[in-house]
């Protein structure tokens, strides 16, 4: 029997991840006394793709000049290191190195840089080999970029410091409450979920993994499917952390999203290194053993997946192989660090990004946000969604309330 349907609210967000968050307390600072309820379906916040990420502030160096990303990525790093000294969570400024280790990637670096000014990152430092040996005394390449804007931060501390900010201004946070159904009224919609039923005048769709079917669900179709992959990190033995001072990556192949292996420090220490890329078995699957039916089917039969896999399959083997075989993960890493060894890495944790694939096949590598009849759905929010938290959150919810009608 379904519960008994509980008090009105004006804007439901679904998904406290990081951007949930942001755009739940940002409704709250945009409209005082907006009745606002968070909706989470896992017991806690930022349990996916905030809690499972590099935990990097990214510089914004990769992105298109004028994309959605670049923008919100500088306005958002800016905001987030602000936020992050105004509320004492642990962060740290520490500047990443981008190596070239071989002749034919010196124009993609150049690339970067042009890309990097362009987006307005200051004192960005054009390396030799020398000095990338005094930046990085381990790594071994023959030119680089030293970004000093590039940061880390734990950032399950700050979505949980906007769910205070969030509480504090009157808002909810609904935890246990996997949305099952989203019926239009008269006044708005209903919201059935596994903690009951929620009235709300409009509705914003912050459900990351499971954006599209969310989507779905509110009736909208959203022209695109999300396919996981899942990165797979180790971690150095504490004794050999020193051997990274920065954040070190190679350059990327721009035909592909994912930034290939690097190194990342993290704020408890730790130093990942990785990821792989892989396609994962179930949406928030985490292990090779964790496999959902649906999901799978739902991939393989996407006329997309298809497309894309047929385009990239070559490179899909190459992270398979390197995700089950470690002697392949370590020959890759040791293109940076070459002084690494087998016995330097240990297993560490892994993540799953939620990879829109438009019908075509075309991985979508911008911001999609989609505002329909009384809604908004953030349907693809990909790294540097974290980063870019506060400045999305702040656009969608100025979004949502221009459409509402509310601002």
């Amino acid at each position: 029997m379904a519960r008994q349907v509980e008090e009105f609210y004006d804007v439901a967000v679904i998904g406290a991840g990081i951007v949930g968050a942001a755009t739940a307390r940002e409704l709250t600072r945009q409209a005082p006394g907006c009745r606002v309820l968070l909706l989470e379906k896992e017991a806690g916040v930022a349990r996916h793709q905030t809690g499972n990420n590099s935990g990097v502030i990214h510089s914004g160096l990769y992105y298109r000049p004028g994309s959605l990303k670049a923008r919100n990525c500088a306005a958002g790093r800016d905001a987030l290191y602000a936020f992050c000294a105004e509320q004492g969570i642990c962060h740290e400024r520490c500047g990443k190195i981008v190596v070239a280790t071989s002749e034919g990637e010196l124009a993609a670096l150049d690339e970067l840089q042009r890309r990097g000014v362009a987006n307005g990152l200051s004192g960005i430092e054009r390396l030799d080999a020398a000095g990338l040996r005094a930046h990085e005394p381990a790594v071994v390449g023959i030119a680089g970029l030293f970004v000093p804007q590039t940061g880390i931060v734990d950032f399950v501390a700050v979505t949980e410091a906007l769910v205070r900010q969030l509480r504090g201004a009157g808002g909810r946070l609904q935890t246990d409450a996997e949305v099952r159904r989203v019926r239009r009224t008269a006044a708005g919609f209903d919201l059935t979920t596994t903690a009951g039923c929620f009235r709300a005048r409009f509705v914003v769709n912050c459900g990351g993994l499971q954006s599209d079917r969310l989507a779905r669900l509110c009736g909208v179709e959203p022209g695109l499917r999300i396919v996981p992959f899942r990165g797979e990190y180790a971690v150095l033995r504490p004794e050999r952390r020193s051997l990274v001072r920065h954040l070190i990556y190679p350059v990327p192949d721009p035909a592909f999203p994912f930034l290939g292996v690097h190194y990342t420090r993290r704020v408890d220490g730790a130093v990942e290194a990785g990821p792989n890329a892989v396609l994962a078995f179930k949406r928030e699957g985490y292990r090779w053993c964790d496999c959902d039916a649906r999901d799978l089917l739902e991939t393989l039969s996407y006329p997309g997946f298809l497309r894309l896999a047929a385009r990239f399959w070559r490179v899909g083997l190459l992270e398979y192989r390197r995700s089950l075989l470690k002697p392949y993960l370590l020959r890759d890493l040791r293109k940076l660090l070459p002084g690494l060894t087998a016995a330097d890495l240990c297993p560490g944790g892994a993540g799953v990004r939620a990879q829109a694939v438009s019908a075509e096949g075309q991985l979508l590598d911008d911001f999609r946000i989609l505002s329909a009849d009384g809604m908004v759905h953030v349907l693809n929010a990909p790294s540097p969604a974290a980063t870019a938290s506060l400045s999305i959150g702040a656009q969608v919810a100025e979004t949502a309330l221009r459409h509402f009608g509310e601002g």
